[in-house]
């Protein structure tokens, strides 16, 4: 099998957490963020960035971006729901994080929707205009710090009473959660621990996944690639 490759600029933990978590070769290819309005990346993902991407980490104004090249299907992909889909799909032949059948395979596709479409954007907005927007808008940040709790208190009730989102494992689900987790606290500004006092189902759960190798293996290869979110 040939490595696959996982072109990326920041927002690269999702996809490799998962490519770990099953064992599948590949190798981190990083964008300059000079590069990323421009080929080969644009080639790669001519949207240059992720639907839910974090707003921009530095003055030049790059978003998040990540697309992989599978040189063993001869695919090219963008969009991590779609990424985290195919990986499950292609690679997860003993359905270790997925499903081989019953509701539970769309159960999985319903809270991955729900990671991609509510998560990842209300998350990058309270980001934004928390940190880089130019003047402080308190009922913007009022808006997307209440949307943040609103899915936090949606997982809280899902986990009740569970370990995972679906069924009685882990799934690629509950995977690309992990990531915005992860960075909300610096954002922020409060320790992890605080902000999930609130939702301690959440905060168990959040923690269940952050202690896995594959994840841990993640956040090693971020501090080596030195990117900071």
């Amino acid at each position: 099998m040939q490595p696959i490759r996982v072109w990326m600029l920041v927002c690269f933990q999702q996809v490799v957490f998962l490519l770990e978590e099953l064992g599948v070769p590949y190798e981190l290819k990083v964008i300059p963020p000079t590069a990323l309005k421009s080929p080969p990346f644009t080639d790669l993902n001519p949207n240059g960035r992720v639907p839910e991407s974090i707003p921009p980490l530095g003055s030049d104004g790059a978003d998040i971006k990540v697309a992989i090249e599978d040189p063993n299907r001869n695919l090219v992909l963008w969009e991590s729901g779609a990424i985290l889909t195919y990986l499950a799909q292609q690679y997860d032949k003993s359905f270790k994080v997925s499903f081989s059948e019953g509701n539970e395979v769309q159960h999985v596709n319903q809270w991955l929707h729900f990671q991609t479409s509510g998560q990842g954007p209300y998350y990058g907005q309270a980001a934004w205009f928390m940190i880089h927007h130019h003047e402080r808008l308190p009922s913007a940040v009022d808006r997307y710090i209440n949307e943040i709790n609103r899915i936090l208190g949606v997982l809280e009730r899902s986990l009740e009473g569970k370990e995972w989102l679906v069924g009685d494992k882990m799934t690629f689900a509950d995977m690309a959660f992990v990531p915005y987790h992860s960075i909300l606290h610096p954002f922020l500004g409060i320790p992890e621990e605080e902000h999930f006092k609130d939702f301690p189902n959440v905060g168990a759960w959040h923690r269940r996944l952050t202690s896995r190798d594959s994840w841990k293996k993640v956040m090693q290869l971020k501090d080596t690639l030195e990117i900071n979110v």
